[in-house]
């Protein structure tokens, strides 16, 4: 008998079978962490990921995470612009020194970061790197513990805020050091000069592009919701696309998007974008591949005190940054503190700022990568957990029914 038909054994594993398995995991182990231990769902998200990936089982593999690069993109995209909406001028100009505050905020974890390196002998130059890249609270974190929690009040948008500051001031702050990197590579001025202007300029010159055709686009279709999140995710996906082609910083392009689509749109036009349920699908394997990705190799028992003074001098900048402007920004300085814990979670986009880095600048050296990419792993695992925590001390946390 003819048995060709069936299958070979073991079958292979399509795609579509392993997206399916991916969000079923991932929404069992964000379920069981939110009802058996109280954490938020991301961590369980993120353990999921662990275990799926190359440090334990090996099912994700690093093909697979780089195939995966697109879903990982998008939701990135649909977070950083959402980030990037949620920075409202007019607050800012009622209100300057809420501003200030902000942006003490990025400068004293800077800062703090900076004197920490340089103090265990990192060369200047790439301490000041690698404390760029350590400023950027996560937005993707914030912005979804803040979903789960329903949260409100003072110290969520608060939060909502400085996310947004800090991440353009890391992006900010890195194309200002490129130029120095390229001279410490012996590379010609007038590239070192122009590739950093042309990366952040361009990057913004496209997002305001993309805010102006949204808004052009929002007058013609209508306040129709369901045509203006079709809209909105058709150019967001169109304007990672175009940043990767131009080799631009797709997160520069988003939150710039983000921002001005809001704070140009005085006729209100655009609808507020609600992510809803089906976006959820993307922020569940958004985690689980962070998870995958955490690099545990990369922790060094011998880097453990300058991974710890890292994460906590870190967190101390943006404590004091926030405290120095508390009153005069309008907050109680213990909610500013419960801020500065909120603010905790480090952006996944540091791993890529440190893998680009390194692919750029190999001098930036093996040992200072590891400090970044352990600290990266320690504040995946704890900083959701202290988002959570800070929303609910601070009483704006709503119970789920």
């Amino acid at each position: 008998m003819d048995l060709a038909f069936l299958p070979a054994l073991p079958p292979a594993v399509s795609q579509l079978m392993l997206f399916g398995v991916l969000l079923l995991c991932g929404l069992a182990a964000g379920e069981a962490m939110r009802r058996y231990a109280g954490l938020p769902r991301i961590t369980g998200y993120v353990l999921a990921g662990v275990l799926l990936g190359p440090q334990v089982t090996g099912l994700l593999d690093s093909d697979a995470l780089f195939e995966a690069r697109l879903i990982v993109d998008l939701a990135i995209g649909l977070v950083v612009f959402e980030l990037g909406s949620r920075l409202d001028f007019g607050w800012l100009r009622r209100n300057q020194w809420l501003f200030a505050a902000a942006l003490a905020e990025a400068l004293f974890c800077f800062l703090g970061i900076y004197v920490s390196l340089v103090f265990f002998g990192f060369a200047p130059l790439f301490a000041a790197t690698a404390a760029a890249i350590g400023t950027a609270s996560s937005p993707a974190v914030v912005l979804l513990v803040q979903q789960e929690l329903r949260s409100e009040g003072q110290v969520t948008e608060r939060m909502i805020l400085c996310s947004a500051v800090n991440t353009v001031f890391a992006y900010l702050v890195l194309a200002l050091l490129l130029p120095f990197l390229y001279i410490e590579e012996k590379v010609g001025l007038g590239t070192a000069v122009l590739h950093p202007m042309y990366v952040f300029v361009g990057a913004a010159v496209l997002g305001f592009l993309a805010s102006r055709l949204a808004l052009l686009a929002a007058r013609w279709i209508g306040k129709d919701e369901d045509r203006q999140f079709v809209l909105v995710v058709g150019l967001i996906v169109a304007t990672i696309g175009l940043a990767h082609s131009l080799r631009l910083s797709v997160v520069v392009a988003l939150v710039t998007f983000g921002m001005l689509s809001r704070n140009f749109d005085s006729a209100h036009v655009l609808l507020p974008v609600r992510l809803g349920h089906g976006a959820q699908i993307f922020f569940v394997i958004l985690f689980l591949l962070a998870g995958a990705s955490l690099e545990f190799h990369a922790f060094e028992i011998a880097a453990a005190a300058v991974v710890a003074t890292y994460v906590i001098v870190r967190f101390l900048g943006k404590a004091a940054g926030l405290l120095v402007f508390s009153r005069a920004s309008g907050i109680a300085p213990a909610k500013a503190g419960l801020l500065a814990v909120a603010l905790l979670p480090m952006s996944g986009l540091a791993v890529v700022m440190v893998r680009d880095t390194v692919t750029l600048y190999p001098s930036f050296g093996r040992e200072l990568a590891a400090v970044v990419l352990s600290a990266v792993v320690v504040l995946e695992l704890i900083g959701p957990i202290a988002t959570q925590f800070a929303l609910r001390r601070a009483g704006e946390a709503r119970p789920e029914s």
